[in-house]
């Protein structure tokens, strides 16, 4: 099996014992989801709450999902040479909802989560991909978010480049 199709198999299963009433997302995985997880630089929680968000709010869908899982892998892969980061950024650490970046309401923060979350380093009570995130894309790029993760990675440390690759996208 590749690793798309287990990653889309492990959601299903998932997204069923979440709609069965089991919210003990530590009782959803075996010794064999976790070795695949690490595989792709995913923890457990951090796949939860794509399931729970799909579950309560039908997005993101599976397949959005997956392809944001195909973006922290290849990262994960690619940059990181399969080693797993020890870093974690918590709440405190992310600029605030209202910080702006030349003109962009919440553009610090999404910025900060993607890099984050590239890296595999976003605290466990943080999701990139959340209602927030979303809508800041629709509204601002009509990105989805495994393509501002890529537009992110592309533009490292350059802020800037992140700003115009967004106003070239909605023009």
């Amino acid at each position: 099996m590749t690793w798309n199709d287990r990653f889309l198999s492990l959601f299903d299963r998932c997204t069923a014992l979440y709609q069965s009433g089991n919210r003990d997302f530590e009782s959803y995985y075996t010794g064999e989801d976790l070795a695949f997880l690490s595989t792709i630089g995913y923890r457990r929680r951090e796949f939860f709450d794509f399931i729970e968000d799909f579950c309560e709010e039908n997005e993101p869908t599976p397949s959005t999902a997956l392809l944001i899982a195909a973006a922290r892998r290849d990262y994960f892969r690619v940059i990181q040479k399969g080693i797993t980061s020890t870093r974690q950024i918590t709440r405190d650490e992310l600029p605030t909802f209202g910080d702006t970046l030349d003109g962009f309401a919440y553009l610090p923060r999404i910025l900060a989560k993607a890099r984050a979350k590239l890296r595999g380093e976003l605290d466990p009570d943080i999701m990139y991909g959340c209602g927030g995130d979303r809508a800041f894309l629709a509204r601002n790029a009509s990105l989805h978010p495994a393509d501002f993760l890529r537009i992110v990675w592309a533009a490292g440390d350059d802020d800037h480049a992140v700003v115009k690759a967004i106003r070239n996208h909605t023009s």
